[in-house]
Protein backbone atom coordinates (compact mmCIF):
# COMPACT_ATOMS: atom_id res chain seq x y z
CA UNK A 1 0.00 0.00 0.00
CA UNK A 2 1.39 3.39 -0.97
CA UNK A 3 2.13 5.96 1.68
CA UNK A 4 -0.18 8.51 0.09
CA UNK A 5 -3.17 6.17 0.10
CA UNK A 6 -2.63 4.65 3.55
CA UNK A 7 -2.97 7.93 5.42
CA UNK A 8 -6.24 6.85 6.97
CA UNK A 9 -4.62 3.82 8.56
CA UNK A 10 -1.55 5.79 9.64
CA UNK A 11 -3.63 8.54 11.24
CA UNK A 12 -5.69 5.97 13.06
CA UNK A 13 -2.57 4.16 14.32
CA UNK A 14 -1.11 7.43 15.56
CA UNK A 15 -4.34 8.68 17.16
CA UNK A 16 -5.13 8.03 20.79
CA UNK A 17 -8.34 6.38 21.94
CA UNK A 18 -9.90 6.10 25.34
CA UNK A 19 -8.67 3.40 27.67
CA UNK A 20 -12.10 2.13 28.72
CA UNK A 21 -13.18 -1.29 27.57
CA UNK A 22 -16.05 -1.24 25.06
CA UNK A 23 -19.43 -1.54 26.67
CA UNK A 24 -21.71 -1.49 23.63
CA UNK A 25 -22.16 -3.91 20.77
CA UNK A 26 -24.89 -2.64 18.47
CA UNK A 27 -26.56 -4.57 15.68
CA UNK A 28 -26.13 -2.97 12.27
CA UNK A 29 -29.25 -1.65 10.57
CA UNK A 30 -28.91 -2.91 7.00
CA UNK A 31 -30.17 -5.64 4.69
CA UNK A 32 -28.44 -8.34 6.71
CA UNK A 33 -27.68 -8.43 10.38
CA UNK A 34 -24.11 -8.91 11.49
CA UNK A 35 -23.69 -12.10 13.53
CA UNK A 36 -23.35 -11.53 17.26
CA UNK A 37 -19.94 -12.40 18.65
CA UNK A 38 -19.53 -14.35 21.89
CA UNK A 39 -17.44 -13.22 24.83
CA UNK A 40 -13.83 -12.73 23.83
CA UNK A 41 -12.43 -15.31 26.22
CA UNK A 42 -14.11 -18.14 24.33
CA UNK A 43 -14.78 -17.29 20.69
CA UNK A 44 -16.67 -19.99 18.81
CA UNK A 45 -15.91 -21.53 15.46
CA UNK A 46 -19.01 -19.86 13.99
CA UNK A 47 -17.85 -16.41 15.07
CA UNK A 48 -14.40 -17.00 13.62
CA UNK A 49 -15.95 -18.14 10.37
CA UNK A 50 -18.12 -15.02 10.26
CA UNK A 51 -15.15 -12.75 10.88
CA UNK A 52 -13.11 -14.59 8.26
CA UNK A 53 -15.96 -14.05 5.84
CA UNK A 54 -15.79 -10.30 6.37
CA UNK A 55 -12.01 -10.19 6.03
CA UNK A 56 -11.32 -12.67 3.24
CA UNK A 57 -14.41 -13.28 1.15
CA UNK A 58 -15.44 -9.63 0.73
CA UNK A 59 -15.06 -8.76 -2.93
CA UNK A 60 -13.07 -5.64 -3.65
CA UNK A 61 -15.09 -5.18 -6.84
CA UNK A 62 -18.30 -5.12 -4.79
CA UNK A 63 -16.83 -2.57 -2.41
CA UNK A 64 -15.76 -0.39 -5.34
CA UNK A 65 -19.27 -0.60 -6.79
CA UNK A 66 -20.66 0.61 -3.46
CA UNK A 67 -18.25 3.51 -3.51
CA UNK A 68 -19.24 4.44 -7.06
CA UNK A 69 -22.88 4.52 -6.01
CA UNK A 70 -22.32 6.68 -2.93
CA UNK A 71 -19.25 8.74 -3.72
CA UNK A 72 -17.42 10.13 -6.72
CA UNK A 73 -14.24 10.86 -4.78
CA UNK A 74 -11.19 9.40 -6.51
CA UNK A 75 -9.38 9.19 -3.19
CA UNK A 76 -11.85 6.61 -1.90
CA UNK A 77 -11.52 4.57 -5.09
CA UNK A 78 -7.75 4.54 -4.75
CA UNK A 79 -7.97 3.65 -1.08
CA UNK A 80 -10.21 0.67 -1.79
CA UNK A 81 -7.92 -0.55 -4.55
CA UNK A 82 -4.89 -0.24 -2.30
CA UNK A 83 -6.37 -2.20 0.59
CA UNK A 84 -7.49 -4.86 -1.88
CA UNK A 85 -3.86 -5.44 -2.86
CA UNK A 86 -2.72 -6.15 0.69
CA UNK A 87 -2.43 -9.87 1.34
CA UNK A 88 -4.43 -11.42 4.15
CA UNK A 89 -2.40 -12.62 7.12
CA UNK A 90 -2.06 -16.24 8.08
CA UNK A 91 -2.58 -17.28 11.68
CA UNK A 92 1.18 -17.58 12.14
CA UNK A 93 1.75 -14.10 10.74
CA UNK A 94 -0.90 -12.67 13.06
CA UNK A 95 0.82 -14.22 16.06
CA UNK A 96 4.21 -12.91 14.96
CA UNK A 97 2.87 -9.38 14.48
CA UNK A 98 1.04 -9.54 17.81
CA UNK A 99 4.26 -10.45 19.57
CA UNK A 100 6.06 -7.55 17.94
CA UNK A 101 3.22 -5.19 18.91
CA UNK A 102 3.58 -6.30 22.52
CA UNK A 103 7.23 -5.26 22.33
CA UNK A 104 6.18 -1.79 21.13
CA UNK A 105 6.85 -2.27 17.42
CA UNK A 106 4.89 0.54 15.75
CA UNK A 107 5.52 -0.84 12.27
CA UNK A 108 4.01 -4.21 13.25
CA UNK A 109 0.85 -2.49 14.46
CA UNK A 110 0.58 -0.61 11.18
CA UNK A 111 0.99 -3.84 9.20
CA UNK A 112 -1.71 -5.54 11.27
CA UNK A 113 -4.08 -2.62 10.71
CA UNK A 114 -3.45 -2.33 6.96
CA UNK A 115 -3.94 -6.06 6.46
CA UNK A 116 -7.41 -5.86 8.05
CA UNK A 117 -8.78 -2.65 6.55
CA UNK A 118 -11.06 -4.69 4.28
CA UNK A 119 -12.75 -5.92 7.44
CA UNK A 120 -13.38 -2.29 8.45
CA UNK A 121 -14.90 -1.45 5.06
CA UNK A 122 -17.13 -4.52 5.13
CA UNK A 123 -18.50 -3.70 8.58
CA UNK A 124 -18.84 0.02 7.83
CA UNK A 125 -21.03 -0.81 4.80
CA UNK A 126 -23.62 -2.26 7.15
CA UNK A 127 -24.02 1.06 8.95
CA UNK A 128 -24.62 3.26 5.90
CA UNK A 129 -27.55 5.69 5.70
CA UNK A 130 -27.70 6.17 9.46
CA UNK A 131 -26.40 9.72 9.63
CA UNK A 132 -22.64 9.51 8.97
CA UNK A 133 -20.86 9.50 5.59
CA UNK A 134 -19.23 6.26 4.46
CA UNK A 135 -15.73 7.71 4.82
CA UNK A 136 -16.45 8.74 8.41
CA UNK A 137 -17.68 5.23 9.19
CA UNK A 138 -14.45 3.79 7.80
CA UNK A 139 -12.40 6.21 9.88
CA UNK A 140 -14.28 5.35 13.08
CA UNK A 141 -14.00 1.64 12.33
CA UNK A 142 -10.27 2.00 11.74
CA UNK A 143 -9.88 3.51 15.20
CA UNK A 144 -11.58 0.41 16.60
CA UNK A 145 -9.26 -1.78 14.51
CA UNK A 146 -6.21 0.00 15.96
CA UNK A 147 -7.55 -0.56 19.46
CA UNK A 148 -8.00 -4.24 18.69
CA UNK A 149 -4.41 -4.48 17.44
CA UNK A 150 -3.16 -2.92 20.66
CA UNK A 151 -5.16 -5.22 22.95
CA UNK A 152 -5.10 -8.49 20.99
CA UNK A 153 -3.89 -11.43 23.10
CA UNK A 154 -2.52 -14.07 20.74
CA UNK A 155 -2.15 -16.57 23.62
CA UNK A 156 -5.91 -17.21 23.79
CA UNK A 157 -5.90 -18.93 20.42
CA UNK A 158 -8.64 -17.15 18.49
CA UNK A 159 -8.09 -15.31 15.22
CA UNK A 160 -7.41 -11.58 15.18
CA UNK A 161 -10.36 -10.97 12.83
CA UNK A 162 -12.72 -12.49 15.41
CA UNK A 163 -11.44 -10.11 18.07
CA UNK A 164 -11.23 -7.07 15.79
CA UNK A 165 -14.79 -7.44 14.48
CA UNK A 166 -16.17 -6.74 17.92
CA UNK A 167 -14.00 -3.66 18.41
CA UNK A 168 -14.77 -2.26 14.96
CA UNK A 169 -18.50 -2.68 15.38
CA UNK A 170 -18.58 -1.01 18.78
CA UNK A 171 -16.43 1.89 17.52
CA UNK A 172 -18.73 2.53 14.55
CA UNK A 173 -21.87 2.12 16.64
CA UNK A 174 -20.61 4.48 19.33
CA UNK A 175 -19.76 7.09 16.69
CA UNK A 176 -23.28 6.82 15.27
CA UNK A 177 -24.79 7.27 18.72
CA UNK A 178 -22.59 10.29 19.50
CA UNK A 179 -22.33 12.10 16.16
CA UNK A 180 -25.02 11.01 13.71
CA UNK A 181 -27.98 12.87 15.22
CA UNK A 182 -28.68 16.52 15.90
CA UNK A 183 -29.92 15.50 19.35
CA UNK A 184 -27.72 12.80 20.83
CA UNK A 185 -29.50 9.61 21.83
CA UNK A 186 -28.18 7.49 24.70
CA UNK A 187 -26.30 4.42 23.51
CA UNK A 188 -28.76 2.01 25.13
CA UNK A 189 -31.64 3.71 23.29
CA UNK A 190 -29.81 3.39 19.97
CA UNK A 191 -29.27 -0.29 20.71
CA UNK A 192 -33.00 -0.81 21.34
CA UNK A 193 -33.87 1.16 18.21
CA UNK A 194 -31.66 -1.10 16.08
CA UNK A 195 -33.30 -4.18 17.59
CA UNK A 196 -36.74 -2.76 16.80
CA UNK A 197 -35.78 -2.01 13.20
CA UNK A 198 -34.18 -5.44 12.78
CA UNK A 199 -37.29 -7.14 14.15
CA UNK A 200 -39.48 -5.01 11.89
CA UNK A 201 -37.57 -6.22 8.81
CA UNK A 202 -37.79 -9.83 9.96
CA UNK A 203 -41.55 -9.70 10.57
CA UNK A 204 -42.13 -7.86 7.29
CA UNK A 205 -40.27 -10.61 5.44
CA UNK A 206 -42.17 -13.38 7.25
CA UNK A 207 -45.67 -11.90 6.95
CA UNK A 208 -45.47 -9.92 3.72
CA UNK A 209 -46.79 -6.73 5.33
CA UNK A 210 -45.77 -3.98 7.70
CA UNK A 211 -45.83 -5.30 11.29
CA UNK A 212 -47.67 -3.36 13.97
CA UNK A 213 -46.02 -1.98 17.10
CA UNK A 214 -47.88 -4.63 19.09
CA UNK A 215 -46.32 -7.44 17.03
CA UNK A 216 -42.84 -5.93 17.33
CA UNK A 217 -43.25 -5.49 21.08
CA UNK A 218 -44.41 -9.10 21.48
CA UNK A 219 -41.43 -10.44 19.52
CA UNK A 220 -38.95 -8.38 21.58
CA UNK A 221 -40.70 -8.91 24.93
CA UNK A 222 -41.12 -5.14 25.28
CA UNK A 223 -44.15 -3.02 26.06
CA UNK A 224 -45.99 -1.33 23.20
CA UNK A 225 -45.50 2.03 24.92
CA UNK A 226 -41.72 1.54 24.97
CA UNK A 227 -41.61 0.61 21.28
CA UNK A 228 -43.68 3.66 20.35
CA UNK A 229 -41.58 5.95 22.55
CA UNK A 230 -38.27 4.77 21.07
CA UNK A 231 -39.56 5.13 17.51
CA UNK A 232 -40.74 8.66 18.22
CA UNK A 233 -37.37 9.50 19.76
CA UNK A 234 -35.55 8.30 16.65
CA UNK A 235 -37.23 10.82 14.35
CA UNK A 236 -34.74 13.19 12.73
CA UNK A 237 -35.31 16.91 13.43
CA UNK A 238 -35.87 19.12 10.39
CA UNK A 239 -34.81 22.75 10.37
CA UNK A 240 -37.59 25.29 9.82
CA UNK A 241 -35.12 27.19 7.63
CA UNK A 242 -34.50 24.21 5.33
CA UNK A 243 -34.87 25.31 1.68
CA UNK A 244 -37.69 23.60 -0.23
CA UNK A 245 -38.90 23.62 -3.81
CA UNK A 246 -37.02 23.44 -7.09
CA UNK A 247 -35.64 26.95 -6.75
CA UNK A 248 -35.09 26.55 -2.97
CA UNK A 249 -36.31 30.10 -2.44
CA UNK A 250 -38.90 29.05 0.14
CA UNK A 251 -38.30 27.68 3.63
CA UNK A 252 -39.92 24.67 5.24
CA UNK A 253 -41.31 26.76 8.10
CA UNK A 254 -43.38 28.84 5.69
CA UNK A 255 -45.58 25.83 4.93
CA UNK A 256 -46.40 24.94 8.56
CA UNK A 257 -49.77 25.85 10.02
CA UNK A 258 -49.79 28.51 12.74
CA UNK A 259 -51.99 26.79 15.31
CA UNK A 260 -52.26 29.99 17.37
CA UNK A 261 -54.12 31.71 14.51
CA UNK A 262 -57.73 30.60 13.84
CA UNK A 263 -58.66 29.33 10.41
CA UNK A 264 -60.45 31.83 8.14
CA UNK A 265 -63.80 30.02 8.33
CA UNK A 266 -63.55 29.72 12.11
CA UNK A 267 -62.69 33.41 12.46
CA UNK A 268 -65.62 34.39 10.22
CA UNK A 269 -68.03 32.18 12.18
CA UNK A 270 -66.86 33.63 15.49
CA UNK A 271 -67.27 37.17 14.20
CA UNK A 272 -70.78 36.45 12.89
CA UNK A 273 -71.92 34.90 16.15
CA UNK A 274 -70.43 37.74 18.19
CA UNK A 275 -72.26 40.31 16.10
CA UNK A 276 -75.51 38.34 16.33
CA UNK A 277 -75.11 38.04 20.09
CA UNK A 278 -74.47 41.76 20.51
CA UNK A 279 -77.54 42.57 18.42
CA UNK A 280 -79.78 40.27 20.45
CA UNK A 281 -78.46 41.50 23.79
CA UNK A 282 -79.27 45.02 22.65
CA UNK A 283 -82.97 44.10 22.69
CA UNK A 284 -82.85 43.33 26.43
CA UNK A 285 -83.09 45.69 29.36
CA UNK A 286 -79.83 46.88 30.90
CA UNK A 287 -80.27 44.64 33.96
CA UNK A 288 -81.09 41.54 31.87
CA UNK A 289 -78.16 42.16 29.52
CA UNK A 290 -75.72 42.84 32.36
CA UNK A 291 -76.78 39.75 34.33
CA UNK A 292 -76.26 37.53 31.28
CA UNK A 293 -72.89 39.13 30.58
CA UNK A 294 -71.72 38.46 34.14
CA UNK A 295 -73.20 34.96 34.37
CA UNK A 296 -71.82 33.69 31.06
CA UNK A 297 -68.57 35.65 30.88
CA UNK A 298 -69.49 37.65 27.79
CA UNK A 299 -67.42 40.58 26.53
CA UNK A 300 -64.25 38.98 27.86
CA UNK A 301 -65.36 38.89 31.50
CA UNK A 302 -65.04 35.93 33.86
CA UNK A 303 -68.27 33.97 34.53
CA UNK A 304 -69.76 34.80 37.94
CA UNK A 305 -71.92 32.80 40.33
CA UNK A 306 -75.45 33.81 41.28
CA UNK A 307 -74.19 35.04 44.65
CA UNK A 308 -71.49 37.20 43.04
CA UNK A 309 -73.94 38.79 40.61
CA UNK A 310 -76.47 39.25 43.42
CA UNK A 311 -73.92 41.16 45.50
CA UNK A 312 -73.12 43.37 42.49
CA UNK A 313 -76.80 44.30 42.10
CA UNK A 314 -77.51 44.16 45.85
CA UNK A 315 -80.28 41.59 45.43
CA UNK A 316 -80.69 37.93 46.35
CA UNK A 317 -79.32 35.09 44.28
CA UNK A 318 -82.89 33.96 43.60
CA UNK A 319 -83.74 37.34 42.10
CA UNK A 320 -80.69 37.08 39.83
CA UNK A 321 -81.88 33.64 38.73
CA UNK A 322 -85.26 35.11 37.79
CA UNK A 323 -83.66 37.94 35.81
CA UNK A 324 -81.38 35.47 34.02
CA UNK A 325 -84.27 33.19 33.06
CA UNK A 326 -86.27 36.17 31.88
CA UNK A 327 -83.44 37.34 29.63
CA UNK A 328 -82.85 33.86 28.20
CA UNK A 329 -86.57 33.49 27.47
CA UNK A 330 -86.47 36.65 25.37
CA UNK A 331 -83.38 35.45 23.51
CA UNK A 332 -85.04 32.14 22.63
CA UNK A 333 -87.74 34.04 20.83
CA UNK A 334 -85.21 35.51 18.42
CA UNK A 335 -84.26 33.97 15.09
CA UNK A 336 -80.62 33.28 16.06
CA UNK A 337 -81.41 31.72 19.44
CA UNK A 338 -79.76 28.35 18.66
CA UNK A 339 -76.45 29.99 17.87
CA UNK A 340 -76.71 32.08 21.02
CA UNK A 341 -77.23 29.04 23.23
CA UNK A 342 -74.10 27.46 21.73
CA UNK A 343 -72.12 30.58 22.52
CA UNK A 344 -73.42 30.70 26.07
Amino acid sequence: MSVGNSKTAQRAVASGVEEDEPVVDLIADDEEEAPALPELDGASVEAEAAADFYAAVESVDAVEETARLEFSADSLQLFLKDIGRVNLLTAAQEVELAKRIERGDHRAKQEMVEANLRLVVSIAKRYRNQGLPFLDLIQEGTIGLVRAAEKFDWRKGYKFSTYATWWIRQAVARALADKARTIRMPVHVVEKLNKIMRTERKLRSERGREPSNEEIALDLDMSVEEVESIRRTSQTPVSLEKPVGDDEESEFGQFLEDESTPLPDEAADTTFRSEALAKCLGSLTYRERRVLELRYGLNGEQPCTLDEVGRAFEVTRERIRQIENQGLKKLRALADSQKLRDVA
